[in-house]
């Protein structure tokens, strides 16, 4: 094929795949604990079906311990061509709350070229850039082609990667594209070289047998959630800074966003000051950063006059790739033990670690993919880094040291993955499976 013909093929499946991808967000594929199973089974099945019909001789789903299946197709190389591994997830974040999205987060919903919806960036874009550049090649692929589409991504932390150490040999390739991030802005074409890791765990603080009246025993009775928003406020300076030792800053050796563009995209109001100190890049892609991402307390709507108890909240803390998770949350763990005041009982449970990733930008997979996405989005790619994390990636590299791992796809920083009202541009979808289909053609002839 030409890359005339793969722009064109790409371009006249895109109908067709805008309704699968609608289909497939409309399928509520949540894989935390307390959701239902069926709708990520159902998830799974179709990305089944779509693989199948990609012209994938080889389709199955693989079961993973503790976890959903992953998909899995492959089509063996041609003499003398190398072997691409693709990787999205077919799982997606909670939507949270409902009354926050504009459009009901599991009704897609396209408004002037962009798909509403959970999950229509992160990362079901991922299945549909694969899906269709695949199918441009109507299953005379130029190189060996293995998928693999994980089923719990968003929660399980490292339980696809233990299948991966176990079963190296299905997931051997020359090189392995993770189309599970994005660019900076819309066709602003980007490729990630850097991922921070990730720990997070659930803190439990407890002060008395049970709540008591704040009237009767208030002032001397110890309040729980009073110690855990001490204990949670100290994690942090005046600026914003993390005060836990061992955690330093970081440098990121490239461009960042300005302040302008990150206030505009992460909808910082006016007047409120960013945190921390350093770079963007270096505060986003190099450095440790500590979030409350949940609290277990009485709600305001509802509350009685009553002295805690108990309080919870849930940590997340991004590492940097040259850090370890594993030590960062014992860290974090420490330093809240310490804060912790009059004496409460601090319990720490569910802990995910998983590592971040750093790449080297100068083999013949990036060169190839360099030329595709050129061609694709009309500009050369730069180097960026996530402050997201991918687990699977550290494990990729340990077990496969020689692969070049490329981490592009049609999400961008306005995409509001994880927040209410995410959404996909259209048109990025198209530019990503363009320059996907373009690298493995490019990659296969060299």
């Amino acid at each position: 094929m030409t890359p005339e013909q793969i722009e064109n093929a790409v371009s006249a499946q895109m109908p067709q795949a805008v309704e699968e991808l609608k289909r497939l967000v409309a399928i509520p594929s949540v894989a935390f604990p307390g959701h239902p199973e069926e709708p990520v089974r159902a998830a799974a099945a179709m990305v089944e079906e779509l693989l199948r019909g990609a012209g994938l001789p080889e389709v199955r789903q693989i079961p993973v311990e503790g976890s959903f299946p992953a998909v899995y197709g492959e089509s063996p190389a041609p003499d003398g061509a190398p072997t691409v591994l693709l990787y999205a997830h077919y799982d997606v974040q909670p939507a949270g709350d409902p009354a926050l999205w504009r459009t009901p987060p599991f009704e897609p919903t396209l408004i002037d070229g962009e798909l509403y919806g959970r999950g229509a960036a992160d990362d079901k874009s991922g299945v549909l850039t694969h899906i269709l550049a695949l199918r441009s090649f109507q299953g005379a692929f130029p190189v060996g082609i293995k998928v693999v589409v994980e089923g719990q991504e968003e929660y399980a932390g490292e339980r696809l990667e233990a299948y991966v150490e176990k079963n190296p040999d299905l997931f051997r390739a020359d090189a392995i594209v993770v189309a599970d991030t994005g660019n900076p802005s819309v066709g602003d074409a980007a490729v990630t070289t850097s991922l921070r890791g990730l720990a997070a765990f659930t803190v439990e603080v407890r002060s008395l047998s049970e709540s008591v009246h704040s009237g009767s025993f208030g002032g001397p009775a110890p309040d729980a959630l009073a110690a855990l928003i001490r204990m949670l406020a100290s994690l942090h300076d005046e600026h914003g800074d993390i005060r836990v030792p061992g955690l330093p800053r970081g440098v990121f050796l490239g461009e960042g966003p300005s302040d302008e563009e990150f206030r505009a995209v992460a909808g910082v109001l006016d007047g409120v000051a960013l945190t921390g100190s350093g770079s963007l890049a270096d505060r986003l892609w190099a450095s440790y950063a500590i979030t409350i991402t949940g609290l277990d307390v009485p709600t305001v709507k509802g509350a009685i006059n009553a002295v805690q108890s108990v309080a919870r909240a849930r940590v997340t803390v991004r590492v940097p790739p040259a850090g370890d998770p594993g030590v960062a949350a014992k860290d974090v763990v420490e330093h809240l033990r310490q804060a912790a005041p009059w004496g409460v009982r601090v319990e720490v449970t569910d802990q995910v670690l998983g590592s971040g990733y750093l790449a080297d930008t100068g083999g013949r997979a990036r060169a190839a993919l360099n030329r595709a996405m050129e061609r694709a989005f009309g500009k050369a790619p730069r180097d960026i880094g996530a402050g997201g994390s991918i687990p699977l990636v550290a494990t990729l590299i340990r077990q496969f040291p020689a692969a070049e791992i490329l981490l592009y796809g049609a999400e961008d920083d306005g995409a509001a993955i994880h927040a209410p009202n995410e959404r996909l541009v259209v048109d990025e979808l198209q530019r990503a499976a363009t320059a996907e289909a373009l690298f493995l053609l490019d990659y296969g002839t060299l």
